[in-house]
């Protein structure tokens, strides 16, 4: 199965922070599981880090050099995805998450999240 993590859940993973469940490990352990991330999450980061945000305070190229070091696919962020955002209901302000739930549906990809909004969109997300 293809699974994409949302922004938090990458920084988690990559500072093996105890906010990551034991279901996400257990789902990011599985060695038939595709591990992917976003290219709106590096951004996500580049912005939100610059502008002083403690919970993201890492540095992007050091953030996609670790993943892609550890065998995660990039997802580029396409046209497509930017309209599917359209058709998305208005559960949630981020457009950060709002592209990744995009990208999920357009892609079939499993979107990995621990934000319970994020969680209520009518996507293949997946709680943990």
């Amino acid at each position: 199965m293809r699974l994409l993590l949302d922004t938090h859940l990458l920084l988690w993973a990559a500072g093996f922070d105890e906010r990551l469940s034991a279901a996400a490990r257990r789902l990011m352990g599985d060695s038939d599981n595709e591990l992917c991330f976003s290219v709106a999450s590096i951004w996500e980061v580049a912005i939100k880090s610059g502008r002083g945000r403690d919970d993201l305070r890492v540095d992007p190229r050091l953030l996609r050099r670790e993943l892609l070091d550890n065998l995660y696919r990039e997802l580029p962020v396409i046209g497509e995805h930017a309209v599917a955002v359209a058709a998305l209901p208005s559960l949630h302000r981020d457009p950060f998450d709002r592209i990744l739930i995009a990208q999920s549906i357009v892609e079939g990809i499993t979107l990995l999240t621990g934000d319970p909004v994020v969680a209520q969109y009518p996507a293949p997300v997946q709680l943990v």
